[in-house]
């Protein structure tokens, strides 16, 4: 975990997109979200053993709940509350943004700020969308998160992706401004590889790549002063879960390397110092303030 208190280290973030083995994004055949409740679910048993993961390591992390799990599964959420994490919201019905019409979206993400505000006893300040799937198409997304309430979001991915991604984003944490107000913006971190923007740090990024290949682009990151985002599924430590029909392509990026994932998970928390999103926010105010503070001593 992180010592907030120590005014060099950079510390970096890692996060759970909390989902089920079956929310898998895009392919023919995926069941819809009237189908998900006759499914066997593996996520209480998969999230609890990354909590337990996270309580051996040290770490406290942000919790992007998936609100039908959390609806589902409620003592998923106050567990991950009683061991010190963040809740934040990864929308209701795990729609990808560009396929929603503006006011759907709302609707779905002020449900599920709701749903996981009463669940958590405490306000939820993040979002991240479904397959990372904000696009230039969407140009209302920013201006709808605010309008709901958020403060910060993690869903602009600054490369190419299948579902989203969007090349010349910005890397770096940044204000986006709208006309209804500001929110913070922490796109997907990338390194570079042979000229182009790579994510190593999550999904099928992380376990497809080796640890040192990983840690020398989040050494990358961390040089050109953006802190490293780590994401993670529950599914992701669970090489036994059922598998979804669907291409070699897709099946090889959903399901290669699960047996490597925790232990990368383990190798990151001894390497890195990692916090939440809502703490690496509080420590940037504070270290902001402190540096204001001995500039303006300085000149007086």
């Amino acid at each position: 975990m992180m010592d907030r208190t120590d005014e060099h280290d950079e510390p970096c973030i890692f996060s759970v997109d909390v989902e089920d083995w079956f929310h898998i994004l895009q392919i023919p055949g995926a069941p819809d979200l009237a189908e998900w409740d006759r499914l066997p679910s593996r996520v209480e048993m998969d999230f609890l053993r990354l909590l337990d993961l996270f309580d051996e390591t040290g770490t406290h992390v942000t919790c992007f709940f998936l609100c039908w799990v959390a609806e589902r599964f409620p003592r998923l959420v106050r567990e991950a509350v009683a061991r010190g994490h963040e809740i934040a919201s990864h929308g209701y019905a795990h729609r990808l943004v560009f396929e929603q019409s503006s006011n759907d979206f709302l609707g779905d993400i002020r449900r599920a700020k709701a749903i996981l505000e009463d669940l958590a006893g405490e306000s939820v300040k993040g979002y991240r969308s479904p397959g990372f799937s904000a696009t230039s198409r969407t140009d209302w997304f920013f201006e709808c998160l605010v309008e709901a309430g958020y403060e910060y979001d993690s869903s602009i991915f600054p490369a190419k992706r299948t579902h989203g991604g969007m090349l010349n984003a910005r890397r770096e944490p940044h204000l986006v401004t709208t006309q209804s107000g500001s929110i913070l913006e922490f796109p997907v971190s990338v390194a570079n590889l042979a000229g182009q923007p790579v994510c190593f740090f999550g999904g099928g990024y992380l376990r497809l790549f080796p640890y040192s290949w990983i840690r020398r682009a989040a050494e990358q990151v961390i040089a050109s002063g953006r802190p490293v985002i780590f994401y993670v599924h529950p599914r992701e430590i669970d090489p036994d879960h059922p598998r979804l029909k669907m291409s070699l392509g897709r099946r090889f990026k959903s399901y290669v390397n699960l047996r490597t994932t925790e232990q990368k998970i383990v190798n990151i928390a001894s390497e890195f110092p990692l916090t939440t999103f809502r703490e690496f926010i509080e420590w940037r105010t504070h270290r902001f303030r402190a540096t204001a503070s001995l500039n303006m001593e300085a000149q007086s």
